[in-house]
């Protein structure tokens, strides 16, 4: 029955992707299939205020989940635009709130090695209001040559705030226990279960992580604008300003709307100067891959880690590294004869052990393979997150990457006195060990079970230790000291021996080339890895689940490809042209 469940579920499937999804992909692919103009005297706008993901994700349908720009992807197409004769200038409209630290730190070096190549970037904001780590947004917008801020807006950024939510007094009213062990004092996040507010240690690594992302942000922000740090921060801090007010103290330039503003980028790119969206050039100059013989890797991961394969969920954003398909993707650059190098995007604030493990075994394989391993730290690489790293060949990462946080945490919450309270009941039954019912939510563990479950998480922490002390070459009785669950930002930790240097992907790439002995001026080809998802390959990875839905696609595919529908396909392109005032001569024939 249930054979024959999936068998009508596949064939309807195949129906509506027959009925409804060729149109649409026909539609998608003749409005796509023509690239967006670029002009010779181009201003590039790059909208900040959606958000960002660290990477670009590898499901082409992710879009449709909510992903938009992603860092990784922001900092290629600048490198493209700055060696771009047609791009003039840069307009950046920031968010009125936060941004994550280390992200407005890989933009801005990526904005500072854009007015580098002599050409000016215009940052404008409509308010920065004290929401997240708005300093970070202020910094970003101060790496800009002229700093706007609308008139009518206000410039209410004067610190850097956190909040935590502590459930402790909750769970204690209502009856819930949490049964949790921690590794150890500073391995923060079982407290907001178990406490009522912040504990010593971890009010410690909190002040101390946001006293570095702060001091970071306002000494950068001071270089950029030629200002003294201490100035600055006193002008800073004295907020809320009104815009007038901001420019008066320097830390603005100018006070005008979003028209003013692109007027003024208009004016710098020259008498036709135009605006060009950042996701219509970016489609126009495509990936960004290099030159030359040598080739570098580029393995990306983002999320928590798991073990297994990435779900299958068409829509889904991919913000997790699944430890099959990360490590697949890794075996597939060593086994490439012209990647010299991997440059390895972390970006994850930890998950499995067992998955992580799985991950650092095949950064272990490309080392002894030859080919270097550098990775570069995104948002976060904390936890599980810096035990893949641990061992790489160089670690790079920005100033205000959390990293760290050599430690883990487990346990359960015990439900059955709430639960109870509502006239529900628990009751278990067991078969085999006295382990096998450890984790039921009835009680908390016995004697017996805490021993045997403490044992496994000291084993874990020894073994994170280990890995560290291994691949950093430090004392273990050091990382011990240094560890403990503890966050450190990038800049704490390129003191402390956690890392080897602070910067971007840019620096990743250079610390590569070094390591793998390639000369400083010789131009290398980018490897992507995992690769992107064909459009058919995930509608199969979709609705896998049926033969029949798999072999419509595969038909569809056949479709698709047809000469007939090709056909199609470029006289609709034509009409689209034409249809925007574009005067073509004669269709393009098909190869």
């Amino acid at each position: 029955m249930k054979q024959f469940a999936l068998t009508i579920a596949g064939v309807f499937v195949g129906l509506l992707l027959f009925f409804i999804g060729i149109p649409l992909l026909l539609i998608a692919s003749a409005a796509g299939s023509s690239k967006p103009a670029v002009y010779a005297q181009s201003v590039l706008e790059l909208d900040l205020r959606g958000g960002l993901t660290d990477q670009a994700p590898t499901n082409p349908f992710a879009g449709f989940g909510g992903a938009g720009l992603s860092v990784m992807r922001v900092v290629d197409v600048l490198a493209q635009a700055q060696e771009d004769d047609r791009i003039k200038v840069v307009l950046v409209r920031l968010p009125e709130s936060g941004m994550t630290p280390a992200s407005a730190d890989e933009l801005r070096q990526a904005i500072r090695r854009f007015r580098a190549s002599g050409k000016p970037v215009i940052a404008h904001s409509q308010g920065l209001m004290p929401l997240g780590a708005v300093v970070s947004t202020y910094m970003l917008g101060a790496s800009a040559s002229e700093f706007w801020m609308q008139e009518n807006a206000s410039f209410q950024a004067t610190g850097l705030a956190s909040e935590e939510i502590f459930f402790g007094r909750a769970f204690e009213r209502y009856g819930i226990t949490a049964d949790f062990e921690q590794r150890y004092e500073y391995k923060n996040a079982v407290n907001t279960f178990t406490q009522s507010g912040f504990t010593e240690a971890h009010r410690e690594a909190a002040e101390g992580w946001m006293t570095s992302i702060y001091v970071n942000a306002l000494a950068n922000a001071a270089a950029d604008r030629s200002m003294e740090a201490d100035a600055l921060r006193t002008a800073f801090e004295a907020g809320p300003h009104t815009p007038a007010e901001a420019e008066a103290l320097g830390l603005i330039d100018n006070t005008g709307g979003v028209r003013e503003a692109e007027a003024e980028a208009r004016r710098l790119a020259g008498d036709n100067g135009r605006i060009i969206r950042f996701s219509d050039y970016s489609a126009a100059v495509g990936e960004r891959t290099g030159s030359g013989r040598n080739a570098i890797a580029i393995v990306g991961g983002e999320g928590a880690i798991l073990t297994g394969r990435s779900s299958a969920d068409p829509f889904g954003a991919g913000s997790m590294m699944s430890s099959d398909d990360i490590a697949a993707a890794i075996y597939d650059a060593i086994e490439n004869d012209s990647v010299r190098a991997i440059v390895f995007r972390v970006s994850s604030p930890g998950g499995s052990p067992e998955g992580s493990e799985q991950i650092l075994d095949a950064v272990r394989a490309a080392k002894a393979a030859g080919k270097p391993v550098v990775v570069s730290m995104g948002a976060y690489a904390a936890s599980g997150g810096y035990w893949i790293s641990s061992e790489a060949s160089a670690i790079v990462a920005q100033p205000s990457t959390l990293t760290g946080s050599i430690g883990v945490f487990g346990g359960k919450f015990v439900l059955d006195e709430a639960l109870g309270r509502f006239g529900v009941d628990i009751s278990g039954l067991t078969v085999g060990g006295e382990y096998a019912d450890a984790f039921t939510p009835e009680r908390p563990f016995n004697a017996g079970e805490r021993a045997s479950f403490s044992g496994w998480m000291d084993q874990v922490y020894e073994d994170f230790v280990t890995r560290v002390s291994t691949g950093r070459d430090l004392p273990a009785a050091r990382v011990r000291e240094i560890a403990r669950g503890r966050v450190w930002t990038g800049a704490q930790a390129l003191e402390l021996g956690l890392v080897d240097e602070v910067g971007g992907m840019h620096e990743a790439i250079q610390r590569a080339k070094v390591l793998a002995e390639i000369p400083e001026t010789e131009a290398v080809r980018f490897r992507r890895y995992p690769r992107p998802l064909s459009t058919w390959e995930a509608l199969g990875q979709a609705f896998g689940a049926s033969g029949e839905a798999a072999e419509t696609l595969i038909r569809l595919n056949g479709v698709m490809t047809d000469p007939d529908v090709q056909a199609v396909m470029a006289r609709a392109r034509a009409e689209r042209m034409r249809s925007q005032g574009a005067v073509v001569m004669a269709d393009q024939p098909l190869r």
